[in-house]
């Protein structure tokens, strides 16, 4: 339930603060004096958008906050779900910039506005005058019906399982046209495949190919340096081993006479031996190396096809070809077993579909149980607040295709006139009807869901007399099951509340602004004194308005 309500900066409120109580509070006050503008106030932490002009300094962020007791309404899977931290009393808050940036918060965790739209939905009902056009919607009847049914956990079961089911049957339709195209492109996706298979191409070929093409190109040049190189180290009469060898056996002929010369004798003969071995690896690349125009020609032809095919493919490299190589060969073997996997997600989709044709069923029947129970309850309440010659039918009809709530379609059917024919509700009803119709399926709505608040605004339009304190009964009945919070100008259902909130504006300062005072059992009576004769009540208004009280 809301135990307090905070409100700064919106509309004509500077900072507001409300204690509310369990049971039935009342709202009253004049027109204009601002108790929509606090259900406004409301509705922001509760998810609704909101504009910076409605602010009250416009200089200043708007700060709407709300404590509400959530023990024992089964609402920690919810915390679970969505990684927030569980409290029995648990703050919603909302903050509006001056420049219209929003921010949200459950019990100071930063969240988006969709979930704390979510997480309000299971905390407050707000209905206002205005609301009774979702009566005709089909979706609030399945609602209403549903409620009753009790069946909430199974169709949460069957809401998850017909997504999966939606999503299945898309994913479907998608592989089919994949596959139908994968078919239709065979034969060309075969010949590119079989292209790429037949040149055999390998990851590091192209780079060895165009060093020995390279090499090719230049043979004479090559094998011209490398003999002059081998003429000068070793094959002319001066070369450089027979003059090293020379100077070699000179110092052997003094090395015994100076120990130095010794050592460099010993690192003249490693000299020679280093020189000789480079002599004879020049010699041996010298005579493997010949100018070869067949191989040149050969190597020529393979790196032609390698370009031919990047330039076919828009690559660059012979590891992209690869990729495409493995690509090809992905979709042709999607194309040839594309049936296979067709038929065993055509095979999962029925399976789903027959359970969800089970679950369907056993929803059905629990509607078809509910409906009767929905009347009886409604006709009766309608009874008691004066529409008594009121008739309801819910026709409950099959779809032939599952939808997102099963296989049915509701339709609520109503007169408020003896001998009238059945028809939707807004056609056939006043808007006091309405009301009262819209508040005895609230009320019934209420026994069958776990909801801690519910705000009626205005509903009592249209009504006045025993109505107004029949319709008066019903709030104060259904406040024993949940709180319920009426902003009423009616004094017959004012007196039914168990608290009474003044809502009045102050112009005592340069600028109006909105306050709100809980009202003391003196007070209360004044008030609907006034509510019944006017500003000044009389004694007869006065003694009228504690017979109310007293019930």
């Amino acid at each position: 339930m809301l135990q307090k309500l905070s409100i700064q900066n919106y509309a004509l409120i500077d900072n507001l603060e409300i204690n509310f109580d369990a049971g039935l509070n009342i709202l009253t006050g004049e027109t204009g004096a601002g108790k929509s503008i606090i259900l406004g106030a409301l509705s922001l932490i509760l998810g609704q958008r909101a504009e910076s002009r409605y602010f009250f300094n416009q200089q200043k962020k708007c700060v709407i906050e709300g404590s509400f007791k959530i023990a024992g309404f089964h609402l920690n899977a919810f915390f679970e779900e969505n990684d927030l931290d569980y409290e029995g009393e648990t703050v919603l808050r909302r903050e509006i910039s001056a420049d219209g940036k929003s921010r949200a918060f459950i019990n100071d965790t930063p969240v988006n506005l969709t979930l704390i739209k979510n997480f309000g939905e299971r905390l407050i009902d707000i209905h206002s005058q205005h609301a009774t056009r979702e009566i005709n919607d089909p979706e609030f009847q399945l609602l209403v019906v549903d409620g009753v049914a009790g069946h909430h956990d199974l169709l949460g079961d069957y809401q998850s399982k017909f997504r999966a089911y939606r999503k299945a049957v898309a994913q479907l339709k998608d592989l089919i046209e994949q596959n139908d195209k994968a078919k239709a492109d065979l034969d060309y996706f075969q010949f590119q495949f079989d292209e790429l298979e037949k040149a055999g191409v390998s990851a590091d070929e192209q780079e060895l190919l165009e060093k020995e093409l390279y090499t090719l190109n230049n043979a004479e040049e090559i094998k011209r340096n490398l003999t002059g190189a081998n003429y000068l180290m070793q094959e002319g009469e001066a070369s450089a081993i027979i003059q090293l060898r020379d100077a070699s056996q000179q110092l052997a002929a003094i090395e015994k006479y100076n120990p130095e010369v010794e050592e460099l004798q010993e690192r003249l003969k490693s000299t020679l031996i280093e020189l000789k071995d480079i002599a004879a690896e020049i010699e041996g690349i010298e005579q493997k190396t010949f100018t070869n125009e067949t191989r040149a020609e050969e190597v020529n032809t393979r790196l032609s096809l390698l370009y031919n095919l990047q330039k076919k493919h828009r690559v660059n490299n012979n590891e992209e070809l690869l990729v495409i190589q493995s690509d090809l060969s992905e979709k042709i073997f999607q194309a040839v077993s594309g049936d296979e996997a067709v038929e065993k997600l055509q095979k999962q989709i029925a399976t789903a579909k027959q359970e969800l044709e089970g679950i369907a069923e056993v929803l059905s029947a629990n509607r078809k149980k509910a409906i009767p129970v929905i009347k009886d309850k409604v006709i009766a309440n309608l009874t008691e607040m004066g529409m008594g010659n009121s008739a309801l039918e819910i026709e409950q009809t099959a779809l032939q295709e599952l939808g997102k709530t099963g296989l049915d379609t509701i339709r609520f059917m109503f007169s408020a006139n003896k001998g009238h024919a059945l028809a939707d509700m807004s056609k056939v009803a006043s808007g006091g009807e309405l009301s009262r119709l819209m508040l005895s399926i609230k009320s019934i709505i209420a026994q069958y869901t776990a909801l801690p608040t519910i705000i009626f605004d205005e509903i009592d339009t249209g009504v006045s007399g025993e109505v107004a304190n029949k319709v008066g009964q019903v709030m104060e009945r259904l406040s024993q099951n949940l709180q319920v919070i009426t902003i009423t100008h009616l004094p017959q259902i004012a007196g039914k509340g168990s608290s009474h909130y003044f809502v009045y504006k102050d112009d005592a300062e340069s600028i109006t602004k909105t306050r709100i005072k809980k009202l003391s059992n003196d007070e209360r009576v004044l008030e609907i004194a006034k509510m019944l004769s006017g500003d000044k009540p009389g004694e007869s208004a006065l003694q009228n308005a504690r017979e109310l009280l007293a019930g």
